[in-house]
């Protein structure tokens, strides 16, 4: 089953620009000059259900853009989308019952009141059935382990706690679709991982399709093996990580660490990201690993070696260089 389905999805914004200083201020009012933004541009993509989809890109690139019109708080200038069967900007009671939104730096929840408070009121707004909304309460608080903040005052909790009450509020009226837009924003490790867990056991227990978008992506690598990326307003990518990582992480990371000193000169063809005491740090392409490995095994006391992929960052960086690149 398809859930979210676009073509040729667009949103244009006309900004007002006015010159710096008063003589600017001055002649403003009688010469208004503005500057047509193209926010998103031709998105094209099919969300089917179940999947968990991360949706990458730089500040400004036009996720935030996207989701709100997928949930129906933006009009797309050009373009169609369905989401859930449903035109989403029209906002049928149906289709606002069936989805949930959640966004990292706003807050759903009331902030002088407990959390159960504001279940309550969301229970009286979905008009959840009182056996089914206790039942959803019960299995939520379980699974995100937040039993004993309930009865708290949101303006109390920490950001970790706050964010894990905010995602079970989007889940009490058991939504087909979650859109998150950095809902793991200024988490430390720790409450990621919690986050994660959770946000996987209910994936897979309740099949609910979620669309995530994060600057961490630790976020990513966790719960997504599909990926869209968009620069620009325009989709740059949309597959597996794993392609994303053959496509543009063609290199390898090694670190070897010797009993004493690095040998002098052993390693000095390859690039040499570090040589600190009696460790080196080499960047090599996957062609070159084998040679790497010859060199390192006519060496005397060698400790350990490891070899990995560049992070995630660097694979999306290195996307992004790419797609400019041919724009300009």
């Amino acid at each position: 089953m398809i859930v979210i389905k676009t073509n040729n999805l667009s949103k244009q914004f006309r900004v007002y620009e006015k010159p710096a200083g008063l003589i600017g201020s001055f002649k403003s009012l009688f010469n208004n000059k503005f500057k047509d933004i193209h926010a998103v541009e031709n998105i094209n993509l099919e969300i089917h259900q179940g999947e968990i989809v991360g949706f990458l890109g730089p500040n400004g690139a036009g996720k935030t853009t996207t989701l709100k019109m997928l949930s129906g708080l933006l009009f797309p200038t050009n373009g169609n989308a369905t989401v859930l069967g449903y035109v989403p900007w029209e906002r049928p009671i149906e289709f606002r019952k069936a989805f949930s939104l959640v966004m990292g730096q706003k807050s759903q929840l009331w902030w002088d009141l407990p959390a159960s408070d504001s279940f309550e009121l969301h229970k009286e707004i979905y008009k959840i059935d009182p056996v089914k909304f206790k039942k959803n309460v019960g299995e939520l608080t379980e699974i995100f382990q937040v039993d004993n903040l309930l009865n708290k005052p949101v303006r109390e909790l920490s950001l970790g706690e706050r964010m894990k009450l905010e995602l079970i509020a989007s889940l009490l009226h058991d939504p087909k679709l979650l859109l998150l837009d950095e809902p793991t924003i200024g988490l430390d490790v720790v409450a990621q991982s919690a986050m994660h867990r959770c946000l996987y056991e209910f994936n897979q227990t309740r099949k609910i399709t979620i669309l995530l978008t994060s600057h961490y992506m630790r976020d990513v690598e966790t719960l997504c093996s599909r990926i869209l990326v968009i620069s620009g307003g325009k989709m740059v990518y949309d597959g597996q990580l794993q392609g994303l990582k053959d496509e543009f992480g063609k290199e390898k990371l090694i670190k070897i660490q010797f009993k004493n000193l690095v040998p002098d000169q052993v390693f000095s063809k390859f690039e040499q990201l570090e040589i600190t005491g009696g460790i080196v740090r080499l960047r090599v392409s996957k062609n070159d690993v084998p040679s790497v490995l010859a060199v390192v095994s006519q060496c005397e006391e060698v400790l350990d070696i490891s070899i990995e992929d560049p992070p995630i960052e660097e694979v999306i960086e290195k996307l992004f260089v790419s797609h400019r690149s041919k724009t300009l």
